[in-house]
């Protein structure tokens, strides 16, 4: 079977439709309104000529032409325009001395039958005279018969009609000008923009990932801005994640190549020197594990990352209180609580407890086990509830506590002498920032570090804390 293809469709710049749509609604109001101009002024024009054959025959019934004396007489006093009007008298009284009168070649219009114009009472049309308006009256036996040419009307309606043709002409000229400047004004900014996305890899290979922002109209300007923010947030995005694969990378390498040594050692000189055996698979195992633990750090930030956590409003003190117990039977160092009673938050369990659990981790890591460690809940004066993990350890430098939180990082005076991966505090933080949270670090007076949880409130439906 043949196949047939398919018609490919136009592709439309707003620009041709906004000058499309414009020029059509214009072209359409300027006919509407040039046709009730026309209808308006023709419905006057009608009624001036009813008006008028009114008066005439008004004039003729109040006359009573019954002789030949009354038709003159009529005629030499009436102001009536005999080049426009013909007059039909037929007298059909007994005592009549003539039955017609004839006003100047109205004998002539009577000689041929007229044609009626539809739609229109008492509208005439008769080769050689043109449109008549006819007014038919009769008073005592005298039939009186007026046809008024409408011809001075109809050139003044024909006038409008002109004027008209050049309005819409005119229109039709100036207005796609016109609209195609006003459309280039609102669609060029939109053009430069996709101009601009269209070359945005070779912007982004040079580092310049912005677009033009126009200053006009509002909508583009702003539309760019936006455009420009979530450029910058996706470079940066973009940054962080070649960063964090460049980390990882460099902390996966430093367990691969001891393992991969200790291997090869093994082969070399396992069998003449039994005793390296035991040495090397313990490094080898040592090794092992801190890979381990990094890749699963690494799978705990991913599902961090694409984790929804639904925040309900519990029982914070009972909630820390059984977290905590737990947790005293891995760490050498003694904990002490500190727990207000009944303190109430809007949180998630399941991000409490591992941030309660890595925040004790981190501080049992940089303590002696002879130091203490000391979580505090306390309601705060803003209605917040603030829980503390406080140690007294190694504390962090001043210059470090902006980067405790970012991937891998990890101080110059513990890395190498204190295990660890550099993402215990990055998940924390990611977690923190899931049940809307606000995690500080500060430093512990008595020496070490304290690391202060703010978590919101649970509000009643009155609007009123429930711990206040």
């Amino acid at each position: 079977m043949l196949k047939t293809k398919r018609p490919k469709k136009n592709k439309q710049s707003s620009a041709s439709i906004m000058l499309r749509s414009q020029i059509k609604m214009i072209i359409v109001i300027t006919i509407s309104f040039s046709m009730m101009m026309i209808f308006g002024v023709g419905h006057k024009l009608l009624n001036d000529v009813k008006l008028s054959t009114w008066q005439i025959t008004a004039s003729l019934k109040k006359n009573e032409i019954d002789s030949d004396h009354d038709w003159d007489d009529w005629r030499k006093n009436s102001t009536v325009d005999i080049n426009h009007s013909y007059i039909y008298v037929h007298n059909l009284r007994q005592d009549a001395e003539a039955r017609y009168y004839f006003s100047p070649r109205a004998d002539d219009l009577l000689q041929k039958k007229m044609i009626k114009v539809p739609f229109i009472n008492n509208l005439y049309y008769r080769p050689g005279f043109g449109f008549l308006y006819r007014r038919f009256v009769s008073s005592n036996g005298i039939y009186y018969t007026l046809w008024q040419n409408i011809g001075p009307q109809l050139s003044i309606l024909m006038r409008v009609i002109e004027v008209s043709a050049i309005l819409l002409a005119v229109t039709l000229v100036l207005a796609p000008i016109y609209i195609r400047r006003l459309t280039a004004r609102l669609t060029d900014p939109l053009t430069d923009l996709s101009t601009s996305t269209q070359v945005i890899h070779q912007a982004e290979q040079s580092g310049l990932i912005q677009l033009p922002v126009p200053s006009q109209p509002t909508e583009v300007t702003e539309l760019a801005q936006d455009f420009n923010h979530l450029l910058a947030l996706l470079n940066q995005r973009q940054d962080q994640q070649k960063l964090f694969v460049m980390n990882a990378a460099h902390e996966l390498r430093t367990p691969i190549a001891t393992i991969k040594s200790h291997a090869q050692l093994i082969d070399r000189h396992g069998a003449d020197h039994p005793e390296i055996i035991e040495k090397s698979v313990t490094y080898i195992t040592k090794e092992s594990r801190a890979m381990q633990q990094i890749i699963e750090d690494l799978l705990a930030i991913l599902r961090v990352e694409t984790l929804s956590l639904a925040l309900t409003r519990m029982n914070v003190t009972t909630a820390v209180s059984e977290i905590m117990q737990p947790l005293e039977k891995p760490i050498p160092q003694k904990l002490i609580l500190q727990l207000e009673p009944n303190l109430m938050a809007q949180t998630n369990l399941e991000a409490l407890e591992q941030i309660l659990h890595n925040l004790i981790q981190n501080a049992s890591k940089y303590s002696k086990p002879s130091d203490p460690i000391v979580v505090t809940l306390a309601n705060k004066e803003n209605a917040s509830v603030s829980l503390t993990v406080m140690d007294q350890g190694l504390g962090i430098p001043e210059a470090d506590k902006a980067h405790i939180f970012e991937h891998f990082y990890r101080s110059d005076d513990v890395r190498g002498s204190i295990p660890g991966t550099g993402l215990g505090l990055a998940i924390t933080k990611q977690f923190v920032d899931l049940i809307h949270g606000h995690l500080s670090v500060a430093d512990n007076p008595t020496g070490g570090t304290i690391f202060t949880l703010l978590l919101p409130s649970a509000i009643d439906t009155t609007g009123q804390s429930d711990h206040s």
